[in-house]
């Protein structure tokens, strides 16, 4: 059993120490966005809500919590795509590539949205989802949307995947494969924080600017394809 315990102790100390490293790097992020008044607290008094405030109103308790169980599973898929792709180019050899990191990324983005769709099709009320939907677009607009965020998302899981896969790749033992992964967890979070909290604050806002939102998003997926061909070319 020791014997057990510490064959296992490097590899859960990594996972460890990458979701702490998340979780400090999103705290830096939430203490930005706090600072510049990209977060709201209290909606209910205020004049102009914010958009995102919003939708989220309109969740109970109960709903709040199977929102957040929709997007657990959402992220729970992401980040096991992630590591299987890692897993999968480590042991076929010399398999992974730009191209097939970003096309499982965009289908692990867009197979966590039906998720969410699924599961978000039983949190909201026929009365708020026929309220919602007559202020929607159409089906197919809808469709067309959803693959073209996946694709978005793709960039970013496609990103993580070759980042793995090159952290691992370059490590010439699997302690140096630790410290890659933290690492490089740690310097992709920051940017990707930096990102997201930019894209964030543009978006939740009572009038939303389209030609910011549409900047970020641009700066997103271009750096998102900058770090998956870096990534790619140190994988090699």
């Amino acid at each position: 059993m020791k014997t057990q315990m510490k064959a296992m102790a490097r590899p859960y100390v990594t996972l460890f120490g990458m979701a702490l490293i998340v979780a400090v790097v999103a705290r830096i992020g939430l203490g930005i966005m706090d600072a510049t008044g990209a977060l709201a607290y209290d909606y209910i008094s205020a004049s102009d809500v914010a958009i995102l405030d919003t939708i989220c109103s309109i969740l109970t308790g109960s709903a709040f919590v199977a929102f957040m169980f929709a997007a657990s599973l959402a992220l729970t898929l992401s980040v096991a795509g992630v590591a299987l792709y890692a897993a999968i180019a480590r042991r076929e050899g010399g398999q992974a590539s730009a191209a097939s990191a970003f096309l499982w990324g965009w289908a692990t983005a867009l197979v966590a949205i039906v998720c969410l769709v699924i599961v978000g099709g039983g949190i909201l009320s026929a009365v708020q989802v026929g309220s919602m939907s007559s202020k929607l677009p159409g089906t197919g607009v809808l469709v067309v949307a959803a693959i073209v965020f996946a694709a978005f998302l793709g960039t970013l899981l496609g990103a993580a995947s070759m980042v793995a896969v090159a952290c691992v790749r370059r490590a010439k033992t699997s302690k140096r494969a630790c410290v890659n992964l933290l690492v490089a967890c740690a310097v992709c979070g920051l940017v990707v924080m930096v990102l997201t909290v930019g894209t964030f604050s543009t978006l939740n806002h009572v009038s939303i600017d389209t030609s910011a939102l549409g900047m970020w998003f641009a700066a997103d997926a271009i750096v998102n394809i900058a770090m998956l061909l870096a990534a790619s070319r140190f994988a090699k």
